[in-house]
This record gives C-alpha cells, sequence and structure tokens, in this order.
C-alpha cells in the first residue's frame, strides 16, 4: 500500500475523530443507478423521489446486516476508501462522502453466501455520483471503512400521506440527527394520540379514520428526541401529498 494511501485514510480517521464521532468499521461498496443516480430513485425506504424526500443522490442501499429491518431508513454515514485492504489501488486516497440509507441491498442467493449483500455483511450500494468521491469506476467494489454520523438537513420533517379512509399510511421523511425513526404517532382533530407501528422502511400506519380531520403528529427519533408536529395538514388534506414542517431533530 502507497503511503499515501494511508495518509490520506489516517487523515480522515483523525478528523472525524477530533469531532467526537463513533468508532470506524470495516466493510465493502460497489455502486448502482448510473451516472446520475437516477436509478436510486424509490427504494425500500419507500422515499420516492430522493430529491424531494430531501436527501438527492448521495444515498446507498444498505446490505441486511446494516438495513434492519427498515429501521436503518434516514441515518447517515460517512464512508472513506481503505487503502490498507486489497482492492486499495482503486481508491481515491484521503476522500470520504456523507450517503444517506434509502433502500435495501437483498443478498444474491445465485453467488456464494449471498454475494456481497449476504447475510452479516456489512455492504453499502452507493449511488454512483457519491461513490466515486471515494473510488475509481472501473473497480466495481471497494473495500471501506464507515461509521454512522449526525444527519444534517435542509428544512423540516416531512410527512407523505398515503392511504385509505380506514387506514392510514405515512412516510416520514428529512430527519436530521439520528436521521431515523423510532417510534410514531398521529393525532386528529377529534381524537388523542394514536400510537403509530412501522409498515415497511420509513412507512409508518394507523388503522384510523382520520379523513375530514386536521393532522399532527408526534415522533421519537432513534436518538431519543421526541417533537409533537402540530397541525401539520388542514382537514382538507388529501391522499398522496406531501407536508412539511419548521421543526427539526437535533439528535
Amino acid at each position: 500500500m502507497a503511503t499515501a494511501s494511508w495518509l490520506g485514510l489516517w487523515g480522515v480517521l483523525a478528523a472525524c475523530a477530533a469531532a467526537g464521532a463513533a468508532a470506524w468499521s470495516p466493510g465493502t461498496a460497489t455502486f448502482y443507478g448510473g451516472a446520475d443516480g437516477s436509478g436510486t430513485m424509490g427504494g425500500a425506504c419507500g422515499y420516492g423521489n430522493l430529491y424531494n424526500a430531501g436527501y438527492g443522490v448521495n444515498n446507498a442501499a444498505l446490505s441486511t446486516a446494516l438495513f434492519n429491518d427498515g429501521a436503518s431508513c434516514g441515518q447517515c454515514y460517512t464512508i472513506t476508501c481503505d487503502g490498507s485492504r486489497p482492492g486499495s489501488q482503486y481508491c481515491r486516497p484521503g476522500n470520504s462522502v456523507t450517503v444517506t440509507a434509502t433502500n435495501l441491498c437483498p443478498p444474491n442467493y445465485a453467488l456464494p453466501n449471498g454475494g456481497w449483500c449476504g447475510p452479516g455483511r456489512p455492504h453499502f450500494d452507493m449511488a454512483q455520483p457519491a461513490w466515486e468521491h471515494i473510488g475509481i469506476v472501473q473497480a466495481g467494489i471497494i473495500p471501506v471503512m464507515y461509521q454512522q454520523v449526525k444527519c444534517s438537513r435542509s428544512g423540516g420533517v416531512r410527512f407523505s400521506v398515503a392511504g385509505s379512509n380506514y387506514f392510514l399510511l405515512v412516510n416520514i421523511q428529512n430527519l436530521a440527527g439520528s436521521g431515523s425513526v423510532a417510534a410514531a404517532w398521529v393525532k386528529g382533530d377529534k381524537t388523542g394520540w394514536i400510537q403509530m407501528s412501522r409498515n415497511w422502511g420509513a412507512n409508518w400506519q394507523a388503522l384510523a379514520g382520520l379523513v375530514g380531520q386536521g393532522l399532527s403528529f408526534a415522533v421519537t427519533s432513534t436518538g431519543r428526541q421526541y417533537i409533537q408536529f402540530l397541525n401539520v395538514a388542514p382537514a382538507w388534506w388529501q391522499f398522496g401529498q406531501t407536508y412539511t414542517t419548521y421543526q427539526q431533530f437535533v439528535y
């Protein structure tokens, strides 16, 4: 391994350690979605258009070891190429990039042990524009070091509402701080707080008829911060609409 690779990697590690970030862990990374990242839109977190949801192309699909059945949706990871392991010749030394978890990279059981995203493997299938910050495209796969970090977002938390007359499905988006949701509640103008449950990805459900009532939400982040978002949607809200707030998480 070249001395420059060592110095570049340790420069990134030292900077994050000084900022009080969590410990680094080894993993691997590939890329998908095309040179413009358009193929990464949608995904197993349910965010749909990732620009509208606040995430853009700095995103990644996580292996099952990291995805945690959708509980990791919205979390942020800083990733740098690991110059100390085989494949490091394809690294861009000293560079790092922070991505948001927006999708699942499922195992491919046509390959030994389920492939790179097989059980127990910490792997990031990154949007190509993000991946190119740390690796050379011709490589296909690179060794990385990663750590979960605090998310920085523009604007407030967003609630995208779907469902039917007696079933509410809400995609909770654009969280700063820990980035992900631990618990959620909804309240209509004529109800108390109703506990929601995770349906899939970042979608939370409530078996309640709330059509025609204004909606408020409460969310506890995985960083254990609790916020009430009052009067988010008016009584004439519609399915398929996204409602933006001015409140945001710190942790």
